[in-house]
Formats: structure tokens, sequence, C-alpha cells
């Protein structure tokens, strides 16, 4: 996007006064690559500080702290990943109405991304440190709390600066970084020879990955006569969005939320379907070559969906097709419970989430009421990603231990993102 006489590539500042009566219109100059590689950076960045545990370290942890406690490694995995998506319910939403009331000369966005990922990287370095199941609590808990403040702030930054028809390929760009993140987080936690090893590496890339864009590039600053008047009441009743009064972005929010159901249920027991039941070798390496898979086919199609999508200026029949392929691809897990089929539904898996992601995202950016809250709305709209991690655990659980284990619980996954991807039809003003 440019400014007055200066790009948001060059990461010369503009002046204040442009930047201020910039920060809530509506953007109509395209975005430079410099800026959406560094945002993209700084994405991915959070993404390792949230997927090396998730995907290896957190599961290794329980594993070791279980014995003795009286819970099951699943049962403690669960409890630990659903308090921490508690946190991270209230922490989007939060953080992004407080970016969108900052009036901060560096910008509303900068200071949450500086001080989350700097907060996200100190709790990762707790959590190394962690000697049983309560620190290993208190520390996850802080990584949601800090690290959502700083993706708060990066994605509001998409509509703050993305015109419409550039927010396809952007999100596309920043879904790319996302999956990256998630690869790069479980390498890390791999290759880093231990869980100490691999929570230290993550923090140290979650800290240094957000610096190109906070040094190189300006953020808009909010007119301080632009800011609403403070009050308790006022602040905490804008989190409610009707569906009634805006109900595109009521819908849009269900649909995200029910195919990220889908998705966490596939994920959260990803490392005890390959130990327990297809009895993997190697379940760590098995999870690393899984994501692998499932990344490389995502970045094949995350960015060419949102970029064809940009051109054709529609959104819903992206998103639609993209869930039914997902829906698919789980019940293969179901019905083909092989190392075969797994590799064979990581990589249709990755297809769909990849046109999903980066359409999605516009589809979303598209239905915001208004720009004055762009940040807190996007959190309210990423409650959905964040749910569903407190949703996931408490039906797993007794799926995987009571009501038929694996093959129910990816039936019942797929059929939850069958759902997602049909409902888009809902939305009546976008194509």
């Amino acid at each position: 996007m440019t400014t007055t006489g200066s790009s948001v590539d060059d990461g010369n500042p503009a002046p204040a006064t442009t930047t201020s009566a910039l920060a809530l219109a509506e953007p109509v100059e395209r975005v430079g690559r410099g800026w959406t590689s560094a945002l993209s950076l700084a994405n991915g960045a959070i993404w390792v500080g949230w997927y090396g545990p998730l995907q290896i370290l957190l599961a290794s942890q329980a594993k070791d702290f279980a014995p003795g406690t009286g819970m099951s490694k699943e049962a403690m995995l669960a409890w630990v990943t659903g308090a921490g998506a508690l946190v991270s319910l209230v922490a989007n939403p939060l953080f992004g109405a407080l970016s969108d009331r900052t009036t901060a000369r560096w910008g509303r966005r900068t200071p949450w991304i500086v001080a989350g990922s700097a907060g996200g990287a100190l709790s990762l370095l707790l959590l190394a440190g962690a000697g049983g199941v309560w620190t290993m609590a208190l520390g996850w808990c802080l990584v949601q709390l800090t690290l959502n403040a700083a993706f708060a702030a990066v994605t509001a930054a998409v509509p703050d600066r993305v015109p419409r028809l550039q927010r396809g390929s952007v999100g596309g760009w920043l879904g790319a970084a996302q999956i990256l993140g998630v690869v790069g987080g479980t390498g890390l936690a791999t290759a880093a020879g231990g869980i100490t090893a691999g929570y230290v590496a993550c923090a140290v890339f979650t800290a240094v990955g957000v610096l190109p864009y906070v040094l190189r590039y300006k953020d808009l600053r909010l007119p301080p006569e632009a800011r609403p008047p403070w009050s308790w009441q006022g602040f905490f009743k804008g989190f409610w969005l009707s569906p009634r009064r805006y109900p595109d972005l009521g819908w849009a929010w269900l649909t995200r939320f029910l195919i990220n159901l889908s998705n966490a249920l596939v994920l959260l027991y990803l490392l005890y379907y390959l130990r327990d039941r297809l009895h993997y070798h190697d379940p760590d390496q098995g999870v690393l070559i899984l994501t692998a898979v499932n990344g490389l086919t995502l970045l094949a199609t995350v960015v060419v969906g949102g970029v064809w999508s940009d051109r054709v200026g529609r959104r819903k029949p992206f998103v639609i097709w993209s869930g039914v392929l997902m829906a698919v691809a789980t019940a293969v897990l179901a019905g083909w419970q092989t190392w075969p089929g797994a590799i064979a539904a990581a990589a249709f898996l990755g297809i769909g989430f990849g046109v999903f992601t980066s359409v999605d995202f516009a589809l979303m950016t598209d239905v915001l009421p208004k720009a004055l809250d762009r940040g807190k709305d996007l959190g309210v709209i990423n409650v959905a990603n964040a749910l569903p991690q407190v949703a996931a655990p408490a039906l797993a659980a007794p799926i995987v231990t009571y009501l038929g284990g694996y093959r129910v619980l990816y039936l019942v996954s797929a059929v939850i993102g069958m759902a997602g991807a049909l409902l888009v039809r809902r939305i009546r003003g976008v194509d």
C-alpha cells in the first residue's frame, strides 16, 4: 500500500498526519511483495511458537509426566491444551480490541506484535524448564496469551492495509507462512535433540521472525481523537456481534468453526494414532513426515487458490469445495487405517486446507462490519480457530477411549467438516 509519495515497501515512515488519516480508511493501493513477505514471516514465526509444542513437545512432556499422576497421557494432553485454548478464546479478541484503540506513535498493531512475540518466547522458555503438569499447563497458557496478542495484531494488519481484491493472494501467502510455521516448528522440535532444546529453538525463531516487519515497515497510527470514549460496559459489550444484525458474519464464523473443529480432531491425537493404532516404528518421525506431506500439498494450493479467487472475484465456491475435499480425506483415515492411507489423507487434507486457508481469510475480511473494530472483530472471528482446541479434546477423549476408537473419531470429524463446507452457502453478501 502506498502513502503520500511513499510506498509501504520502501521502509520509510510516512508523515504522521498521513498515516493517521489512513488508519480507518478502506485501503485502495496494492501492497508490495516486501510488505507481504515480512508480515508472512511474522505470522510464520508465531505458528512456530504454537505448533512445535502442539505437534511434538507437549505430547512428549505428557508422556513423561503422566506416570504416577493417575492420568493417562491422552487425558493430560487434552487437559493442558484445552486450558490453553480457553485462554486463547479470551486473548485474541481482547488484544484485537486493545490494538484497535492503541494510539502509540509506532501504530496500532506493531506494539502488540513486539510485546506478544517477546512474551511468547519467554513463555516457551518457561515450558522448557517445566518439571510437572502444573508448570506445563501454566507455561502453555502463557504461550497462548502472549502469542494471541501478536497474532491478533498481525491478522488485523491485512484489512488495515490490503485492498479487498488483493486479500485472497495476501491471505494465501499468510497461509503458506502458517503451514511453514507448523512444519518448521515440528522440525525444530524434532531435530533439536530433546524437549528443552526444542522449546529454546522455537522461542528464538518466534522472537526473531517478527523483526523484519516491525523494524522496516511503518504502521498506521490511530489519531487520538478517533479513539472512542472508554467505558468498561461499552468495551465488553462490543465483543457481541449479533448474528441477526450481521448474519453473513455469523454464518462465516460457524463455517470456520466447524471446519477447524474437524481439522483439530484429526491433529490432536496424531502422534498417538501412529503409535497405538498403526504401530508405526517411529511415531515422532511419522508426525514430521505427515506434516511435511500435508505442508507440501498445502503450499501447492494456498497461494494459487487465493490468487484465483481474487481474479474471478468469488469466495464461496472455493471454500465449499475445499471443505468437501477435507471431509473426504478425513474419512480416508477412518476407512483405510494404514501408513499409505495416512499419507494419502495428509496430502488431500493439505490440498483442501490450502485453498480454504487463503480464501476463507479473504471472505472473513469482506464481511467485517466497521473499520474502527477490525482487530476486535477479527479476534472474535479467530475464536472459531481457538474454540475447536477446547471442543476437540472434550469430543476426542471419550470417543477414543469409550466410543469406538480412532475409526469413529475420524468419521465424526468428516461429518463435522462436511457440515461446515455446506453451510457456506448461507452467506449472502459475498459471491
